[in-house]
């Protein structure tokens, strides 16, 4: 009996838990969201990690944050009420304009690009 009391302790401290991070993640959605007039999202499985949120502005800049579970970033992104998306693709995907960083970044990942030629 007694053992069972402690699972569930353990099982509502997880949840409890988790309803922080998700409630955190949903604070950030929305400032992020405030900052480029709006927002629509996309949930990405990454294994063990955990699910990348993928963030697009109004304005074509984007994010991403990670929740450590899917239901936490699927529960993050429902309290947000930022429209989400099944796929990153087709008109979801046009909207995201990426900057000189980016491009820098992209290129410096690469052999011969701009962080390999110093």
């Amino acid at each position: 009996m007694a053992e069972t009391a402690e699972t569930q302790q353990v099982d509502g401290k997880q949840a409890a838990r988790a309803e922080r991070r998700a409630a955190r993640l949903a604070k950030q959605i929305g400032a992020f969201a405030k900052k480029h007039g709006g927002a629509e999202g996309q949930l990405a499985y990454i294994g063990q990690t955990g699910t990348r949120i993928v963030l697009v502005g109004e304005d074509g800049r984007w994010g991403d944050l990670v929740a450590p579970s899917y239901a936490v970033a699927e529960s993050a992104t429902q309290k947000s009420g930022i429209t989400m998306h099944d796929s990153f693709d087709g008109e979801f995907a046009a909207k995201v304009h990426t900057g000189p960083y980016e491009w820098t970044r992209m290129a410096g990942i690469q052999i011969g690009g701009p962080a390999d030629q110093a």
